[in-house]
């Protein structure tokens, strides 16, 4: 009987096996589950996080199942502490890097009168900026792998208008339009760029800027009633879409903005 694609990756159009990935904000709700989809897929990753304590824990879990993952610290907004950490890269890869995932990001939500510049210049800086800056410096080690794949995960809230996510949609908005023209510019060094744009995702990130805003149950109850799929999302819903889109078989598939949200957005 004929073996399925799937049965133990024989097809490497869909494995990551001798794959490396760098993922931001790798220890907690989205970033975490993206690593474990990549590493289950057969890719070494490489994580950031501002903790390091926050680190070793989620090394010393990934150990017991066997995943490669090492990881290092960086607040993403500072500059120099982007470029220690690409430098970091290189010298775990040898100088190359397949899959750059900037998952990293913040969310206060505010009415728009009451942002600050601090929270502006904060927002942008680490959700947009610290992107665009990663993609710069990962150029040279994602082309010299031969097969690059960059994926922004960006909110449905760059989409579409949503109360007290003005600043944080204005940094999602920048990020969508940046995959476009990395797509644009890079393809010739064979560097695809995508984004995935969550819906409301059930995370600490989600329900701190709930409780800010003095309403979680109500809006989780107002995502729910909006959403076909009658549901919260859960970070394994985006994970799987992010490991897909950096496989062989997602090689065509570039410049796209992907909401992974329940059908909210339909």
């Amino acid at each position: 009987m004929a073996e399925t694609k799937l049965s133990s990756f024989k097809d490497q159009r869909w494995s990551l096996q001798g794959m490396t990935a760098l993922v931001t904000g790798g220890t907690r709700g989205i970033g975490y589950a993206i690593v474990e989809e990549l590493a289950e897929f057969g890719a070494s990753v490489h994580i950031c996080a501002r903790n390091q304590e926050d680190i070793n824990k989620c090394l010393e879990e990934w150990k017991g199942k066997g995943f490669c993952v090492t990881g290092s610290t960086c607040d993403l907004l500072f500059h120099d502490q982007r470029q220690k950490l690409m430098e970091t890269v290189a010298l775990v890869f040898d100088g190359k890097l397949n899959i750059l995932v900037n998952n990293a990001g913040i969310f206060t939500p505010k009415p728009i009168m009451d942002y600050t510049d601090e929270d502006i210049t904060t927002t942008i800086g680490t959700n947009f900026v610290s992107g665009y800056h990663l993609c710069q410096l990962a150029h040279p080690l994602l082309k010299q792998s031969g097969n690059g794949s960059i994926v922004f995960i960006s909110s449905i809230a760059g989409l579409k208008a949503w109360p007290f996510a003005s600043v944080y949609a204005a940094s999602k908005g920048a990020m969508n339009q940046c995959a476009k023209n990395l797509a644009l510019e890079w393809a010739k060094d064979n560097i695809r760029a995508n984004v995935v744009a969550p819906g409301a995702v059930m995370t600490i990130l989600f329900e701190n800027a709930a409780k800010l805003a003095g309403r979680v149950d109500n809006v989780v109850e107002d995502m729910v009633s909006l959403t076909p799929s009658g549901r919260i999302g859960e970070p394994k819903d985006i994970s799987g879409l992010v490991a897909f889109l950096c496989l062989p078989a997602a090689s065509h598939i570039t410049g796209q903005i992907i909401a992974a949200d329940g059908g909210f957005t339909i």
